[in-house]
């Protein structure tokens, strides 16, 4: 009886996580799995299936928030193919990698790259294009030789992680296309949701092969994320861009911050 109450209650918290990554990863332009790696660890998922088991609930919950961003116009598609077909295949080699590098040392790094998203988005200046005229002249200007091969660059880096690390790749897509390419913060948030889309594709694929899903986590996140995701992109819709950006920034930074206290002590 006992087991069977951690095991219901376990299911109920997890799919208030997802719930509440869906509307992170809509906000912000991730995965969710910032949120939901931490999460599923605490409540016993090595770090192994705590990585892994995240991938399942990415797709759903991108595909979802990208729904709501197409309809308002505010995904940037070309920016957005070139990123997210650039990391499909680096998503599948950092997923193979995953079960070989040192896991706990995988949340560090997680943790790491979350504090530093976070510090680049608060820092950077509050002057970006609004989603007029000059949004559109952004991102044609992104599409220019040069800013192609960063956008490609872009895309494999974030590919990467996302296989590594189970986190979709926005967490460096987001604040690249925002401080980097200077997509105003709306776009950039709904074009990385894009990309992170297709990336989790082979994420999922790979991870699944190798055998780092649990699904007793893996399938409440999927189904929570989805009802979290279309909140999220109201709430990214109906906000102005500096906002966005000091709501993104301070999350990235505060989810860091527990993040890597968290695992440090657990080491």
């Amino acid at each position: 009886m006992i087991a069977a109450d951690w095991v219901s209650w376990t299911t109920v918290a997890v799919l208030i996580a997802g719930f509440g990554s869906g509307v992170l990863a809509a906000i912000v332009g991730v995965g969710g799995a910032v949120l939901t790696t931490p999460f599923i660890r605490f409540l016993g998922a090595t770090p192994l299936a705590a990585v892994g088991s995240t991938v399942p609930a990415i797709l759903p919950g991108a595909l979802s928030g990208t729904i709501r961003y197409a309809r308002e116009g505010l995904v940037e598609w070309r920016i957005a193919l070139t990123c997210g077909l650039s990391g499909v295949l680096f998503a599948v080699v950092g997923a193979l990698l995953a079960g070989v590098v040192n896991a706990g040392y995988l949340m560090i790094a997680t943790a790491t790259l979350v504090l530093w998203s976070g510090a680049g988005l608060l820092g950077s200046a509050a002057t970006t294009p609004g989603d007029g005229a000059a949004a559109a002249a952004a991102a044609s200007e992104c599409l220019r030789r040069d800013s192609l091969r960063n956008l490609v660059g872009l895309g494999i880096v974030a590919g990467f992680l996302a296989g590594l690390l189970g986190i979709g790749g926005g967490l460096v897509l987001t604040p690249g296309l925002s401080v980097g390419v200077r997509l105003p913060m709306r776009r950039a948030i709904a074009t990385s949701l894009v990309a992170v889309m297709l990336m989790s594709v082979t994420s999922l694929v790979t991870h699944w092969w190798k055998g780092h899903i649990d699904w007793r986590f893996a399938a409440p996140l999927a189904v929570g994320i989805v009802p979290g995701a279309w909140m999220g992109s109201r709430i990214t819709v109906a906000a102005s861009d500096l906002t966005m950006r000091r709501i993104c920034g301070a999350l990235f930074v505060l989810l860091g911050a527990v993040y890597l206290a968290r695992e440090i002590i657990a080491l």
